[in-house]
């Protein structure tokens, strides 16, 4: 028998991939000059994917690079949660010590529960947001830890990763922004069937610009001949190039087991069978070899030397000569660290586990469970829980499964792996049946289960029952995005509490049931809450019960702002100080802050949002404390006060970045772009719809994302991106949606962009449909922009009056709301044919008051219209002095078809916009009044607050007040503009010693 050294299973020589490697290597220089890279490395198995990556990560080694290598990990059918992150991070934690700390600075007990070595996992509550707060904070953690050193993330065996690996790995792609990075995925492509896992991640991934694919072919015959050279460390003889060429159609795997087994002159006996071809090795080892060798193909990837010699049971030599044989014959590979065993090639594992019998599988798991039991040690401690549940599961003993399925789906909680927690509790009720009763009585939900309904039981004491674990189930799959399983699961429990009497769990379910069917489009969620509100009226306080008057107050906020849920919130803010819920307490206390702000009472629907804030971040309850980040800004905005809204938002996009909120960030983006349209900065609103496209994922958000970048688009006259924002919006919302707050402004949008596509049937139909209907009392921040956009593309008597009447009931109570109503009153007027320069008057003078700088030259563009109208020489200066304000706006802001409407108007009017006479003194027609004139002058001096307060006598706190007033009747977004405006119009000429605008 010749002896293993003179022949090679894998050849030292690298063939091929040159141009896979020319692509890698450049990547790698890109990433080094700061542009993260990313590829997916696809091919069949045993093409040559881990050589790949062994000889890139090598290269990029040598040049410097740090290498973090990571593998999914195969174990049955059951893959660890986040293992080839774990292992990658624990290896550049390893590589990089100081760095990896500094970057998790702060994050230590959320990041733990990737890299158990930085710390405790914080045990704090559930939500959606839990995992995607996690990834949020490993993709930042990555890109500091790559801020000033090249960082090769290597990962392995996609097409064994667990759900959440998955969904790691696509966020991580998706958000990647800077850093000296390079990801780079493998996965089996033959594996990759149509209802495979990985499947709708590829096809995700695909359609990112920064994500390459490279697919890797087989060999070519002269690929193969070189292969075969350096396996034989001699030339092969051209015949038997031929023969393997042809037997291995070019995949590498094969060449070498062709090559090794010719040279040992086995060849005779290959079929073409896949299984026998990788079995042939094994077979010829000896019985005690071979022995092992199956008892490390149920293990797992990996299975370390000491629960080896549990399972096997042979004497500590005949072990080590088991395993020195089957790794003398290339079968099986010691591990880096010598303290384990794996296949030196999976597929060789797969068919060995396949050759085994079911009761010698059944054997071998339960071998591996006994061992783990007694010997915990024997495996490291963040794996040994789920590796248990696995051999358990698989070794059929029901009484033991289901206690270790259900400790396992604890561990995948802790670590935010929804997906796994969700498939454990899915097991778990599978083997619920078949486990012995008394087993299933000593089960406690406080043991297994948070979301387990407070129904006036004690968790401690009571027995868990199979509807436990579909109340944690149903959880777990709105938190892992799963819900049309956890609606499945969420419909079956109330299908199974129709014949108990038990309300407050069904009441529970019931409001589940309402939040799926609304995340999941199917609805609005309100007959479900009905259900449950129906369910404990009458009953006790509990906690069940403030949780559902909370969100029937939630969803009247949202769905039927008015009365009803002002009433709803109170009595919801009630229950929940009576039960004690002090989460629920504070979200109650924020929708009634908003439906406050919305009924009129302002000043004290601001507080109690602010007051929440302050106690939501005194008691670290996070998101309590985003979701105020959120709707304060968006009341402030909802009543006109947008600048004070902008500070507030940019606090809360820090706060969500700071812990990891990407989809309650993006919300913040989206209504920070709102604000900043309403103040005239558009370009920085157009960044801001951008960015919250990029760190959310959650539908809402991006539709709202979408809405305002429609409306900027609309504004600016490029209608074609402005249809497809449009769509995009009404496709994130789908076709139940009735939130005002979503669906008025997509029908503002969809009038005006059917106005100025010149398609009136269009519009007179979707005025028609929203007519119909009577518009929400507590939605006038909507309605009053609807009315009006009906009113500008209308002309229809009917419908006039209509508008005029849907009008009425509207509150005005906010100084926006106001101005919203005089201009309504007016373009009315307009659309009747009705010139009336005071109604265009009042409303110019209630925009000047507000910063709202397009709003205002809007109606300066109408006013101006009328004045024109009455054709005395005193309104033709002003109304020309309106046209050059308007245009000057409406040129800043890049507002097209208002310029053009300026232009045109001037034009017909024969009115020059650049030049001709001006008012002696035009500060007039601005509204300054004569101290903002003084204030005014000194801006365009360059002066700054402080300086203006002392030349004044004034205060800087009065000075700065004074500043914002000017900015807002001038229309402009900040002093440089003012102070260009002035010059423009000649207000200051310049004096010594004064700078004048450049």
């Amino acid at each position: 028998m010749l002896a293993p050294v003179e022949t090679r299973s894998v050849s030292p020589v690298f063939v091929g991939r040159r141009d896979e490697m020319d692509i890698l290597n450049d990547a790698l220089s890109r990433a080094t000059a700061g542009e993260p890279q990313a590829f997916l490395v696809g091919g069949e198995a045993g093409v040559g994917k881990t050589r790949l990556v062994e000889e890139y990560t090598a290269a990029a080694a040598r040049r410097g690079a740090v290498v973090a290598l990571g593998g999914c990990v195969e174990m049955g059918a059951d893959g660890l949660p986040f293992a080839p992150f774990s292992t990658a991070l624990r290896a550049l934690r390893r590589a990089l010590p100081e760095e990896v700390t500094a970057a998790a600075a702060g994050q230590e007990e959320e990041l733990a529960r990737l890299l158990p070595e930085l710390g405790e996992t914080r045990t704090g509550r559930h939500d959606e947001e839990g995992m995607a707060r996690l990834f949020e904070l490993t993709a930042r953690l990555l890109e500091r830890v790559a801020a000033d050193r090249t960082v090769v993330l290597a990962l392995e065996d996609l097409h064994w990763a667990d759900a959440s690996t998955r969904h790691l790995l696509s966020y991580l792609l998706r958000t990647l922004r800077t850093g000296r990075l390079v990801v780079l995925a493998t996965y089996r492509a033959d594996d990759i069937h149509r209802r495979h896992p990985l499947r709708p991640l590829l096809a995700e991934l695909d359609r990112l610009r920064s994500v390459r694919r490279i697919e890797l072919g087989r060999f070519t015959r002269d690929e193969v001949c070189r292969q075969i050279a350096g396996i034989l460390s001699r030339e092969p003889d051209p015949a038997q190039v031929d023969d393997i060429f042809e037997r291995s159609d070019g995949n590498a795997f094969f060449v070498e087991e062709l090559a090794v087994a010719a040279h040992e002159g086995c060849c005779t006996g290959l079929t073409d069978s896949l299984r026998d071809l990788l079995l042939v090795r094994v077979e010829a080892l000896p019985e005690s070899a071979q022995h092992v060798a199956r008892i490390v193909a149920e293990g797992g990837s990996t299975v370390e030397y000491r629960l080896l010699e549990a399972v096997a049971r042979l004497a500590e030599d005949d072990l080590i000569g088991a395993l020195r044989a089957a790794v003398n014959a290339n079968l099986l590979l010691a591990t880096p660290d010598g303290d384990g065993y794996r296949f030196r090639h999976s597929l060789v594992r797969e068919a060995v586990g396949d050759d085994l019998l079911p009761g010698e599988r059944s054997r071998i798991n339960r071998r591996y469970a006994e061992a783990l039991e007694t010997h915990p040690a024997l495996v490291p401690a963040d794996e040994r829980v789920m590796r248990l549940a696995s051999h358990w599961y698989h070794a059929h003993e029901p009484a033991k499964a289901l206690p270790a399925v259900l400790d396992a789906s604890v561990e995948a909680r802790s670590r935010r792996a929804y997906s796994e927690q969700l498939r454990l509790l899915e097991r778990a009720m599978e083997l619920w049946e078949t486990a012995p009763g008394d087993v299933r009585s000593r089960l406690r939900p406080a043991d297994y289960t948070e979301a387990y309904p407070p129904c006036g039981c004690d968790p401690a004491t009571t027995p868990l029952r199979y509807l436990d674990l579909m109340a944690e189930a149903a959880v777990a799959g709105r938190f892992c995005g799963e819900r049309e399983r956890a609606l499945k699961i969420t419909k079956r429990a109330l299908r199974i509490l129709e014949d108990e009497d038990d309300p407050l769990r069904s009441a529970w379910f019931w409001t589940q049931r309402s939040r799926l069917t609304r995340a999941l489009g199917r609805g609005t969620g309100h007959e479900e809450l009905v259900r449950a509100q129906d369910l404990v009226r009458g009953l006790p306080p509990s906690d069940v019960h403030a949780e559902v008057l909370n969100h029937v107050a939630h969803w009247a906020m949202v769905q039927a702002p008015g009365p009803e849920a002002y009433d709803a919130a109170q009595r919801a803010v009630e229950y929940a100080r009576m039960v004690g819920a002090r989460e629920t307490e504070l979200n109650a206390r924020q929708t009634l802050g908003v439906v406050m702000a919305d009924a009129g009472h302002i000043e004290a629907g601001l507080a109690e949002l602010d007051a929440v804030k302050e106690q939501a971040l005194t008691e670290d309850a996070s998101i309590v404390a985003v979701n105020v980040y959120v709707n304060l800004p968006s009341v402030l905005e909802g009543v006109g006060r947008s600048r004070e809204a902008v500070p507030i938002l940019e606090e809360g996009i820090a706060f969500a970045e700071r812990n990891g909120l990407p989809d309650s960030q993006a919300w913040v983006w989206a209504n920070l772009a709102e604000s900043l349209f309403s103040l005239g900065r558009w370009d920085d609103a157009q960044r801001a719809c951008a960015a919250g496209g990029r760190v959310g994922r959650g539908v809402t958000a991006g539709g709202i994302n979408a809405t305002h970048a429609a409306e900027i688009a609309l504004a600016r006259g490029d209608l074609d991106q402005a249809a497809r924002q449009l769509a995009a919006a009404q496709g994130f919302f789908g076709v139940h949606e009735k939130a005002p707050q979503h669906r008025l402004p997509m029908i503002r949008l969809a009038v005006g962009l059917a106005a100025a596509q010149g398609r009136p049937s269009e519009v007179r139909a979707q005025l028609e449909a929203v007519l119909d209907h009577e518009l929400p009392p507590g939605a006038q921040r909507y309605s009053w922009p609807l009315l009006l956009t009906a009113a500008e593309a209308e002309s229809d008597p009917r419908l006039l009056e209509r508008i005029r009447a849907a009008a009425r009931p509207l509150a005005t109570l906010a100084p926006v709301w106001q101005a919203h109503a005089h201009w309504l009153r007016a373009e009315l007027l307009r659309a009747e044919g009705r010139t009336d320069p005071d109604a265009w008057c009042e409303a110019v003078t209630a925009f000047e008051r507000l910063e709202r700088p397009y709003d205002l030259a809007r109606t300066r563009h109408r006013l101006a219209e009328a004045l024109l109208a009455t054709g005395t020489d005193e309104d033709r200066a002003r109304a020309t002095e309106l046209l050059r304000l308007a245009h000057a706006v409406a040129t800043h802001l890049a507002a097209r078809p208002l310029a053009d409407a300026v232009t045109a108007l001037a034009q017909r009017a024969r009115t020059p916009l650049t030049s001709g006479p001006r008012p002696t003194d035009p500060a007039e027609n601005l509204g300054l009044t004569s101290r903002e004139r003084d204030v005014l002058r000194l801006v365009s001096a360059g002066r700054t607050n402080r300086q203006i307060a002392g030349e004044l006598f004034i205060s800087p706190k009065t000075a700065s007040v004074h500043v914002s007033n000017i900015l807002a009747k001038l229309g402009v977004s900040g002093r440089g503009e003012a102070a260009a405006l002035a010059h423009r119009l000649g207000l200051f000429p310049p004096e010594t010693g004064e700078r004048t605008p450049a």
